[in-house]
C-alpha cells in the first residue's frame, strides 16, 4: 500500500465553505478566497477593457484627482444668481427625467416649488404647466449641483457655494430643510412653504454675511470653512457624512456662529434673526448633509474626462430611474430601475409606501463615505437597520470593487485604514458587488413626506451598461 498524503500545511480555497471549514477541523491554515463569477454576459467586455492600455494609467490619474481636492464654503447665494435658473426653471435630482415618468416625492417636490416660486398660488395646479412643457426640467448634475431626494431647486433657493482654492472649480447645493415633511421628500402643504420662505429671507441672507465674513477674516480662525477637513474629523466622531451628520453640523455651527452673531446685525438682522438661525441649524442634525453632498462632487468631478478611465463619478436617482456616469464616458447617463430600500419605517408606514430610491446624495457613497464608510458609524444601523457586524463587514466589502482609499477619511475601528475610494465599474462586474448606499425613503404619494431609511444598492444591469460603452471606446481605439 502506497503512504498517506502528507498533511498540508497551508490550503488556499474558494467557493463553498465546506471543504474549507473541513480543513480547519483538521488544523489545516486555510486561506479562503472569495471567488465569484463575473456578472453573466459581461466577459467579452472584462477581457477588452482589462487589457485597455490606457485603463491603468487613466485610473490611476482619476483616483489622484479625486483625493487631491480641497472643498471650502466660499459663499451663499440665491440659485439664479449662481446657477443662472431662470423663472419656470426647475433642477431635480438624478439623471433626466420628464413630468409623466417622475416619482411622486419628485412630484411633490416640484409642486411645492413653484408654489414658492409664485408660479402657481396653489401647489395642485402645478402639474399641468410641468406636463405642457411650461415649466423646464434638468437635472442638477447637468448644472454643477447635486440635490438631496428629490433634489428640487428652484431660482430663489439660496445655494451652498464650495470651491476648491487649487483649480477654482465650483459646485452646489441647496440648504438643508431638516426632515419630516419637507420639500425634498415630496411635501407641499403650507408649513413647508413657509419654512421656504424663511430659508430664502432670513436663513440665506445670513449664512451669506457669516460665511463672507469668516472668509474674509485674516485673523487665525478666519479663513473659508473648510468642508473637507470637516469630513474628516467628522468620519472619527461616529458619522459617516450621508444619514448621520451630527457632529459635522456641530462643526460647522462652530466656525459660522461667531460670524453669523456679529456679521448678522451689520446686515441687517435681528438678534432674533440670529437666534432663530442658530436654533434650526443647532437642531437640524442633518444640515451638514448639504455640503458634503457638494464637497464629494467637486472631487468626483476633477475625474471627468479622462479617456480610458473606469471610475464611477456619479450615482444618482430620480425615483424612476437610477443612474451612474463614468470618467471616461463624459456625460452618458447608464440607467436602470430604482430599487425600494430595506430598513426601518416611520410610525405605521411600511414597505408598501415607500417609493423608490432617490436623490444624489449617493454621490457621499461615490465619494467614498455614507454607505462605504459604515465603520466610522456603527451607531447607523439604529437608523437604517442592520446590525454592527454589517456596517463593518459592509467597509471592507466595498474595498473590493474600489481602486484605492482616501487617507483623509479614515476608519478608526479598523486601524485607520482609509475609506474605500473610487468605485470601478469593471470590479463591479468581476465581482458582482453592488455598492451599499445608505438612505432615507420617501413616501411614493406625493405631499407624504419621508417614510423611513434603509439600505439599498444600485440596479445590477447598470454596471455591464457601462463596461460595454468603456470596451466600445477601447476598441475603437484600437
Amino acid at each position: 500500500m502506497s503512504s498517506p498524503a502528507p498533511t498540508p500545511e497551508r490550503v488556499t480555497t474558494s467557493g463553498i465553505a465546506l471543504l474549507s471549514d473541513a480543513l480547519v477541523d483538521q488544523a489545516v491554515a486555510v486561506d479562503r478566497v472569495d471567488w465569484r463569477p463575473p456578472m453573466p454576459g459581461t466577459e467579452a467586455d472584462l477581457v477588452t477593457v482589462a487589457g485597455d492600455p490606457l485603463r491603468r494609467t487613466a485610473n490611476a490619474r482619476a483616483l489622484e484627482a479625486v483625493l487631491g481636492v480641497q472643498a471650502t464654503l466660499v459663499d451663499v447665494a440665491p440659485a439664479s444668481e449662481v446657477l443662472g435658473l431662470g423663472r419656470g426653471e426647475f433642477l431635480h435630482a438624478g439623471p433626466p427625467i420628464t413630468w409623466d415618468r417622475a416619482s411622486g416625492p419628485l412630484r411633490g417636490g416640484l409642486m411645492a416649488g413653484a408654489a414658492f416660486e409664485g408660479l402657481v398660488d396653489d401647489p395642485e395646479a402645478a402639474p399641468a404647466s410641468f406636463a405642457d412643457g411650461t415649466f423646464t426640467l434638468g437635472p442638477c448634475h447637468h448644472r454643477g449641483a447635486v440635490g438631496p431626494m428629490a433634489g428640487v431647486v428652484t431660482p430663489s433657493m439660496w445655494m451652498f457655494v464650495l470651491e476648491d482654492p487649487e483649480t477654482g472649480r465650483r459646485t452646489y447645493c441647496s440648504l438643508n430643510e431638516g426632515l419630516g415633511k419637507v420639500l425634498r421628500y415630496g411635501a407641499y402643504s403650507p408649513d413647508v412653504l413657509e419654512r421656504l420662505r424663511w430659508m430664502a429671507d432670513v436663513l440665506g441672507p445670513l449664512l451669506r454675511a457669516a460665511v463672507r465674513a469668516k472668509a474674509a477674516d485674516t485673523s487665525p480662525k478666519g479663513g473659508a470653512v473648510d468642508v473637507t477637513g470637516i469630513l474628516t474629523q467628522m468620519l472619527q466622531m461616529g458619522d459617516e457624512a450621508h444619514n448621520r451628520n451630527r457632529a459635522g453640523t456641530l462643526m460647522l455651527l462652530r466656525d459660522l456662529a461667531p460670524y453669523l452673531v456679529t456679521a448678522g446685525p451689520d446686515a441687517g438682522f435681528s438678534a432674533d434673526d440670529v437666534a432663530a438661525a442658530l436654533a434650526f441649524v443647532g437642531g437640524n442634525d442633518h444640515f451638514f448633509l448639504n455640503l458634503a453632498m457638494p464637497a464629494c462632487k467637486l472631487a468626483l468631478d476633477a475625474a471627468r474626462g479622462i479617456e480610458g478611465a473606469t471610475l464611477v463619478v456619479a450615482m444618482a436617482r430620480n425615483g424612476t430611474d437610477f443612474g451612474i456616469q463614468t470618467a471616461g464616458t463624459g456625460d452618458e447617463w447608464f440607467t436602470g430601475p430604482a430599487q425600494v430600500a430595506e430598513g426601518l419605517f416611520l410610525g405605521d408606514y411600511g414597505p408598501d409606501d415607500a417609493n423608490p430610491d432617490i436623490g444624489d446624495s449617493a454621490i457621499t457613497e461615490t465619494a467614498g463615505i455614507g454607505g462605504f464608510a459604515m465603520a466610522t458609524a456603527p451607531a447607523i444601523v439604529r437608523l437604517v437597520g442592520g446590525s454592527v457586524p454589517d456596517a463593518l463587514a459592509t467597509t471592507r466589502r466595498m474595498h473590493e470593487i474600489t481602486l484605492g482609499e482616501n487617507p483623509r477619511w479614515q476608519v478608526p475601528v479598523l486601524e485607520f485604514q482609509g475609506t474605500p475610494t473610487g468605485i470601478d465599474v469593471s470590479l463591479v462586474c468581476r465581482t458582482g458587488i453592488l455598492p451599499q448606499i445608505n438612505t432615507g425613503m420617501a413616501g411614493k404619494v406625493a405631499g407624504v413626506g419621508q417614510v423611513g431609511a434603509g439600505l439599498v444598492t444600485p440596479p445590477a444591469e447598470i454596471f455591464p451598461a457601462a463596461l460595454a460603452r468603456l470596451a466600445e471606446l477601447a476598441r475603437a481605439r484600437g
